[in-house]
């Protein structure tokens, strides 16, 4: 079973991208500088937003979780995995992160990138304000 989601969100002039474990998405229009993980905000979705069949297909442990991040003329792909502890019940955030921690605002764990590790010249895009479009495609158990 495959599902999709797309999200359009944008940057904001406080974009940092400097988290070490985590990145972020938010419904919020507004950031500070010490939301170093957010990369986006003005999000049109948030966790509680996603579909029932993708909110399914994600909280599988085999589920494997494939978000793609374009932003102009830059484009990166992160692999991360589902858990059986994804609710995505959260009104405005989605994380991704490296770690096995889950709460309301996680959408998968175990993810290969992080803020840290974003290309830089997208997040200098984002810092500019650029849109941003991400594509979320989760595989689970057939």
């Amino acid at each position: 079973m495959s599902v999709t989601e797309i999200i359009h969100c944008h940057g904001h002039k406080n974009v940092l991208g400097r988290h070490k474990s985590t990145f972020e998405i938010t419904k919020e229009t507004e950031l500070s500088p010490n939301g170093d993980c957010i990369i986006a905000v003005g999000a049109d979705k948030g966790a509680i937003d996603l579909s029932p069949e993708f909110r399914e297909a994600i909280s599988q442990e085999t589920a494997v979780l494939r978000t793609t991040l374009t932003c102009g003329e830059h484009s990166v792909t992160i692999l991360s995995q589902g858990s059986p502890g994804i609710t995505l019940t959260h009104p405005t955030d989605l994380v991704w992160r490296r770690s096995s921690f889950v709460c309301s605002r996680t959408i998968a764990v175990y993810s290969d990138h992080t803020a840290a590790l974003l290309p830089r010249e997208m997040m200098a895009a984002l810092q500019s304000g650029a849109e941003m479009v991400v594509t979320l495609t989760v595989e689970g158990p057939q």
